[in-house]
């Protein structure tokens, strides 16, 4: 390895392996316990890699990544962090870091990532441009913790060579994961190839898609409505790429495990393009999302020369009781009704009840697909968990992070639903009310703040 790395860490004993290593390995290196000593470095120029601690004598090196972005725009930053929870998993891909690795990390995979980084922070190639207004997409948007968990999937995902299985609702935005995977990754200069059925419906049809993809991306759209036929000649296709090798997406709406069971989707096909899966969260389970959407459609529609809109109290909580059955699709088809047919500037409830018709509330905000138990949507988000750490395990002691990540929101919903309540929430729960007592000190649960939910 050829270069500098800056490493912050108030364990000295980190900071000498690292630094050990490191030098082995051809780096100069510069190394800290102090965040304010890492940043006058980065402002300096010094550097080609960060690698960081989270929690600091002297703050939070998570806080530090926007800074470091806006000092030095595409300089890597790696995260390492004893705080292994899923939400410190989330809030450093939120933050952009290059990559995050949780305490104990593993030494010599550290130093792959950090070879890595400073390959590409040599390289240095020019991002691609990104339109803020794309009017035929959807916008890529969200704050909530299941968008955050795609995102870092994503960039997991995004220059690896494997195959990439797309999942979820007509209208959360699928193809335009995948065409976000091709645009960021090494391949971005090369086509990106959106297949169909009848683009293959010919014997000649795979060597042409393969002539005019030229080693980019092909995306197989909607994967399950391909009749078998055409999926027998995609596995062929699959195996023998010749010599562009280019990388193979697809998108489903359906669920392929049941597909592949009843026989509408070949074993052989699903096997061969589920690499990694994705699944693109519904819009019902994003809900606090939707305020942010209904804004990004504002603004998209005053570019384009409509007159200006906002949405009041009533209209926006309509707007996040809605169930959303065409998603985000659906949303912005809604949103640029209301544009059009408003009387004021000022959106009212009455006017959103208009364009949503009767308005069937949200289901249940957990799981993709309709009547999935609990236990499988919490499964889904425990195997995004374990993707977040590669082939590497999560730290030991996972039972009780994640027993304590559920119980939190548990109890703080309770208390809401109760009024603050503490007998009638212990009662709720089934526990005793000195259990609960105790939960509420020890996860730090502020009940004053407690209001009953209608």
């Amino acid at each position: 390895m050829d270069g500098t790395v800056l490493v912050a860490d108030d364990d000295r004993t980190i900071r000498t392996v690292l630094t050990q290593a490191l030098t082995r390995a051809g780096c100069k290196v510069h190394a800290t316990s102090s965040l304010t000593t890492l940043m006058r470095w980065v402002g300096e120029g010094k550097g080609d890699v960060v690698i960081t601690d989270v929690m600091m004598p002297d703050g939070n090196g998570l806080e530090m990544l926007p800074k470091i972005s806006e000092d030095r725009p595409g300089l890597p930053v790696i995260v390492i962090s004893a705080q292994n929870t899923i939400m410190t998993a989330i809030q450093a891909a939120e933050a952009e870091a290059y990559d995050y690795l949780p305490k104990p990390f593993d030494l010599p995979d550290l130093m792959k990532r950090t070879g890595k980084a400073l390959e590409q922070k040599r390289r240095a190639p020019a991002a691609p441009a990104v339109e803020e207004d794309r009017p035929d997409e959807l916008p890529l948007v969200g704050r909530t913790p299941a968008m955050q968990a795609l995102y870092r999937l994503v960039a997991r995902v995004m220059n690896t060579d494997l195959p990439v299985l797309i999942s979820g609702e007509s209208g959360t935005g699928k193809s335009l994961i995948a065409k976000e995977i091709h645009d960021f990754s090494d391949r971005r200069n090369l086509p990106f190839v959106v297949v169909n059925a009848a683009d293959l419906s010919d014997l000649e049809g795979p060597a042409r898609v393969l002539a005019k993809a030229k080693g980019g991306t092909i995306l197989f759209d909607e994967i399950g409505d391909i009749e078998d036929e055409v999926q027998a000649r995609i596995v062929r296709m699959i195996d023998t790429p010749g010599d562009q090798n280019p990388r193979f997406m697809a998108t489903s709406q359906v669920n392929l495990n049941t597909a592949m069971e009843n026989g509408t989707v070949r074993q052989d096909l699903y096997y061969r393009l589920n690499g990694a899966a994705i699944h693109v969260p519904a819009l019902r389970e994003r809900v606090d999302d939707i305020p942010l959407l209904v804004e990004h459609f504002l603004h998209r529609a005053e570019r384009e020369g409509a007159p200006m809109r906002v949405f009041s109290e009533n209209a926006m909580e309509m707007f996040r009781t809605y169930s959303w059955p065409g998603n985000v699709r659906q949303l912005e088809n809604a949103v640029r009704r209301l544009v059009l047919t408003a009387q004021a500037e000022e959106v009212i409830k009455t006017e959103a009840e208009m364009v949503l018709g009767t308005a069937p509330q949200a289901g249940p905000l957990m799981g993709g697909e309709d009547n999935e138990k609990l236990s499988a949507s919490v499964a889904r988000h425990l195997r995004r968990y374990f993707d977040l750490h590669g082939n590497m395990l999560p730290p030991a002691g996972l039972y009780a992070r994640i027993l304590r990540e559920i119980e939190l929101p548990l109890i703080e919903i309770a208390l809401d639903a109760t009024g603050g309540n503490q007998a009638k929430c212990a009662d709720l729960l089934g526990i005793n009310r000195n259990t609960l007592r105790k939960k509420i000190t020890d996860l730090d649960i502020h009940v004053t703040r407690r209001r009953k939910l209608m």
